[in-house]
Parts: structure tokens; sequence; C-alpha cells
């Protein structure tokens, strides 16, 4: 195994350079979501999308050509998570993700839970399923696909896992991924770490496990001598004035919330709440921390290295 798994992150802002491995999935969905957008490299102080296939890539690895697959190996309420990802030319051409059952059936074919998710939550497997295969085909990037109001932890779930699979394609390493779903987190210490400055910073993150139970969880934004985002007086106050929080605030807020969360019964990071003005910086927060969950979940402790992609 290598020394440090390299993993590509799409887009960033001016915040944030990525957004999703966690183990989520639709049965866990509400009506209530916060839509996410394309993320994209930026030099303002607002979270502002554009699509990232217009924009010029000066930083991150190219997809390898090949068929990409994840699954998850235990079942939440009769089904799990398979996906497949085809990858030719160095774009994604095909997207199948799914909840399967025991007997290999989608749950999109269960006629019953359709029903009861559809008058519940607006929403079903038979239509987020699709939607969210075919968002991936457009954006070329799990942070460019937004979530499915309805299927908000199936949304991110897809997120995260779509995450690990286009991180496999760009080191071309097409061994089948197994999310070890539901497991006990094995303590120990947990990090990720992004390879490319967006707008002179990168991501930093390190989750503390402790008797099963997330304890710390520490992630930041830094630049090239090591100093934090939340230090940036200047950029704190513009984007305090332009979206009403800046780094300083909704960083630690994130860490707060996702302690919080991964302490509850079935607590998993697409709890934490997506913060008003920082919506981008929050989305790749919940995806790195559901990447760090999936390693603790398998107890390695070996350092995400992700090289993510930077537009401009």
């Amino acid at each position: 195994m290598k020394k440090n798994r390299f993993v590509t992150g799409f887009a960033v802002l001016a915040f944030s350079t990525l957004l999703l491995g966690a183990c989520g999935s639709d049965n866990n969905d509400s009506s209530s979501s916060t839509s996410s957008s394309t993320s994209t490299a930026q030099s303002s102080t607002t979270e502002t999308s554009t699509t990232e296939s217009s924009k010029e890539i000066v930083a991150g690895g190219e997809l390898q050509d090949g068929t990409y697959k994840l699954e998850e190996k235990n079942y939440s309420n009769g089904y799990r998570s398979v996906f497949e990802m085809v990858v030719k030319d160095g774009k994604i051409t095909e997207s199948n993700f799914d909840y399967i059952d025991a007997d290999g059936k989608s749950k999109q074919d269960d006629t019953e839970y359709n029903e009861k998710m559809e008058e519940k939550s607006g929403t079903n497997p038979e239509m987020f399923i699709p939607e969210l295969n075919e968002q991936l085909l457009s954006a070329q990037s799990a942070s460019g696909v937004e979530v499915v109001t309805g299927a908000t932890h199936s949304s991110e779930s897809f997120q995260n896992y779509a995450q690990q699979l286009i991180q496999a394609a760009q080191a071309g390493n097409t061994e089948t991924i197994e999310i070890d779903n539901g497991a006990e987190l094995k303590d120990g210490t947990y990090k990720l770490e992004e390879k490319n400055y967006s707008n002179g910073y990168r991501v930093q993150f390190e989750l503390t496990v402790a008797d099963g139970k997330v304890t710390d969880s520490n992630f930041d934004y830094i630049d090239a001598d090591g100093k934090s985002k939340q230090d940036d007086t200047e950029y704190n106050e513009k984007m305090k004035e332009k979206s009403g929080t800046d780094p300083q605030t909704y960083i630690p807020e994130l860490n707060d919330e996702l302690v919080s969360a991964m302490g509850e019964e079935d607590g998993s990071p697409a709890d934490v709440e997506v913060i008003t003005g920082a919506t981008h910086s929050a989305h790749s927060f919940i995806m790195y921390a559901q990447q760090l969950v999936n390693a603790a979940e398998k107890g390695d402790t070996q350092t995400i290295e992700v090289d993510n992609i930077v537009t401009k």
C-alpha cells in the first residue's frame, strides 16, 4: 500500500477547494436540504459558483481511463450502496450509483418505499438516483453535484463516494473501494491534506478518535507559511462584510458541530449544518470529514493527500 493515498479534490472557491468518505444513506433523508453548486477557484470573498469545465485547470492530476468501483460492505435498512464510474479520454462517461438489497435488487424498484418517501419528502430513489448520476456526468466533479431537496443525506453520500472514485481515477487505481459503513470507529488520529494551493490556501484536516468517539476536529485553511486563514484579518473583514460570516467564525463552528454530530447515535458528518455565507466551505468540510470517518471505520491512519484540482 502506498504511504499516502493520492486523491483528487475537485474545485475550489475563495475558501475551499472542494466539497465530499462517509456512511450516509437515504434512510436518513428529510425534506429539508441546502443545495450546493459547482465549486470553482475565485478571487473574491464570496462563494459564487461557476461551471468548472469552463475554467482552465492550473493544478491537479488528470483522470486516467478505466472503470472504477466502490461498494458498501454493510446493509442499512436492507440496502447498501454500489457505485461504478467509467472514465474515457479523461472524462467521466458513465456514473452508476445505486442502493441494492441482498438479492441485488435496486431500491429504485421498491414501489412501496418509493411511494412512502415521495409522499414524505417530495422525492424518492426512482427520481433522485438517476438525477445524481446525470449531475455527475454533467459537472465532471463531485463538488458540482447539487444536493437534491428531500434527499440530503443520499446526495452527500453520493458526493462523497463520487469523490473517492474520482480520487481513484486520478491515481489510476481500479481496485474496488470497500466502505465498512457503520463499523465502530477505531481509536487514532486521522489526517487529510490538500496538495495544491488555491488563492494562497489549502486544506489541512485532522480528526481524533478516542474510545470509539470523535473527540477532536481540526479543519483549517493554511498558507505556504503554515498560517491559518482565520488569522488573515483583511480577508476576514472583507468576507464578513459581504457574506455575514468569515473563516475565524465558521471554521471553529464546523469543527464543533462535527464533534457534536458524531457524538449522537448513528451520527454522521452529513448532520453538520451548512453555514449561510460559507456554503461551499461547509460542503467541502463535510465531504472531507466523511472521508476521515471512512478511514476511522477501517482504522487506516495513513494521511490522505488530496491532489485537488485548482482552476482559474
